[in-house]
């Protein structure tokens, strides 16, 4: 297909694509002479993919680039694609100057935030969480930092006490993740199953949070609004 139908099909405006061949993250097409260009199916599911890391995982272009490169290496083991995929939506990563535009003087401001007690005390508490759970993880781990970091701006604002939470949502997300896994272990063919790994660790990151979200209404109403009209919700 031409770029018009590749367009067309994807949802995607023509001047969109040619900007994410420039920047590497849509295969270039088959040229067909000097100014046209045949894509295939194959253009139209990455097209896809990019639209929907973009746009509900939350990706920059630069990080959904890295993920790209990790699926597209058939050399890379799926476990490492995970952790590439896992390590682009930390948002501890998404703050970089590069990306950003932050300044050097808030990085030192960042870095000197981060040297606090309370970031050592978080650092501590997540070493102890792992250890706890029997995780395999390194305590250096981009989640493990990030949810460090949580966990200091909590304490930082007067709620360490959330800590005692902690072994309530590792309950409700070791059996998430399980059920990650169970759906990629579905697939057989690698390019299947490494995408899935993709998109059930970002897009899923996202339901989850959004799952998480409508809980929490429900649990409010439940708790703080009026029973009679809680229950007509609930189909009581």
């Amino acid at each position: 297909m031409r770029i018009g139908e590749l367009s067309r099909r994807s949802g995607v405006p023509v001047p969109t694509i040619k900007y994410y061949v420039r920047e590497g993250v849509l295969p270039a097409g088959t040229l067909t002479s000097p100014n046209q260009a045949r894509y295939d199916d194959g253009h139209e599911r990455r097209l896809r993919l990019i639209r929907a890391l973009l746009d509900v995982g939350g990706l920059s272009l630069s990080a959904i680039a890295e993920v790209l490169e990790a699926v597209d290496d058939p050399g890379q083991p799926v476990h490492k694609v995970l952790g590439v995929a896992a390590g682009r939506i930390i948002p501890e990563e998404s703050g970089k100057p590069e990306e950003s535009g932050e300044t050097d003087e808030a990085e030192d401001v960042e870095a000197a935030e981060g040297a606090g007690p309370e970031s050592a005390d978080a650092r501590e508490e997540v070493a102890a969480l792992l250890a706890r759970r029997g995780w395999y993880v390194d305590a250096d781990n981009a989640a493990a930092r990030s949810l460090a970091g949580v966990l200091a701006a909590l304490h930082r604002v007067g709620h360490g006490a959330f800590v005692e939470l902690l072994d309530v949502y590792a309950d409700a997300a070791e059996p998430v993740a399980r059920a990650d896994l169970d759906y990629v272990r579905r697939r057989v063919a690698r390019e299947d199953l490494v995408e899935s790994v993709v998109v059930g660790t970002v897009l899923g990151e996202a339901m989850f949070g959004a799952l998480r979200r409508l809980a929490h209404v429900d649990a409010s109403a439940r708790a703080y609004g009026d029973p009679e009209e809680a229950g007509r919700w609930a189909g009581a």
